[in-house]
């Protein structure tokens, strides 16, 4: 994986475990850390005059303070910081398209708000040409339990650079992949719900268990050292990636790209809104 690990900082708490886990991040893959302060995006709610001269100053604190925590975790990491005059989105897209990867910080759990996960990140979100991973306010640790949870639906090549970015995620981290496959009986039958317990349950629950063998088989020859678990359920993806994510240090789930930047899908909205681990969000190529 080349290029670099982007994080944006705004300088408030939301920016600590952002950091954090993105100079983790670059320090496992050998990546450099580049940290970005757009100054004509910072928070409303900030105590500092509106002047161009004082934000500047507030987005240098910001970024220095941000780059000290990263060398003090990681003393040998190469960190870049950058302020910008550019919009948030503008500036944190237009690096995308170089970028390994990007982290934003969000409010905590339950909320889609503030200035990194807000509108500000859902168009980041769904225009970002890397994968995007949101880290939450409460979050302390860095891959701090023992697996990496990746939905498998998309058939063929599309589902691809999600499960890169999952076992790549995994193998540099030394965790485990939980590979999980939902699946629905009158989605896969096409007629009534099959009831609970039944034979034609049992037989389409194998059949799904099939497909996620074949689709996890090159990936596994390609990270041998990554421990798999095949998870398939019954029951809608969203749900079924949520009840997953109980020993999860980090949750995968691809994009469709797409030029509405707003469409990301049920999928993913549940995940943000809803999971208790960070969330990687990958644009399928």
């Amino acid at each position: 994986m080349g290029g670099s690990v982007v994080v944006g900082v705004d300088g408030t708490g939301n920016s600590v475990p952002a950091v954090r886990w993105g100079a983790e991040e670059a320090a496992a893959r050998g990546l450099p850390l580049q940290l970005l302060h757009s100054w004509v995006s910072q928070p409303l709610h900030l105590p500092i005059a509106q002047e161009g001269a004082n934000k500047k100053r507030y987005g240098a604190e910001a970024l220095e303070s941000a780059a000290s925590m990263a060398l003090e975790l990681y003393p040998g990491l190469s960190v870049t910081t950058e302020q910008v005059s550019q919009d948030a989105v503008d500036a944190l897209v237009d690096r995308s398209g170089q970028a390994a990867m990007m982290v934003l910080g969000s409010r905590g759990h339950g909320a889609i708000a503030g200035f990194l996960l807000g509108s500000v990140s859902l168009h980041i979100l769904g225009r970002a040409e890397c994968p995007v991973v949101t880290v939450r306010e409460e979050e302390t640790a860095a891959y701090g339990r023992p697996e990496v949870v990746v939905g498998v639906q998309e058939p063929g090549t599309q589902g691809e650079s999600v499960l890169e970015f999952a076992f790549a995620a995994a193998d540099a981290h030394h965790r485990s992949v939980r590979a999980v496959r939902a699946w629905e009986t009158s989605a896969v039958t096409g007629f009534e719900p099959l009831a609970a317990g039944s034979p034609g349950e049992e037989e389409c629950a194998a059949g799904e268990r099939e497909k996620l063998a074949g689709i996890l088989a090159p990936w596994r020859a390609k990270f041998p050292g990554v421990h798999v678990v095949e998870d398939v359920q019954r029951g809608r993806i969203a749900q079924v990636l949520l009840r997953a994510c109980s020993q999860a240090s980090l949750l995968v789930v691809g994009r469709r790209m797409q030029s509405t930047p707003m469409l990301l899908g049920p999928v993913v909205f549940a995940a943000l809104h809803h999971s208790f681990c960070p969330v990687a969000v990958v644009p399928r190529v």
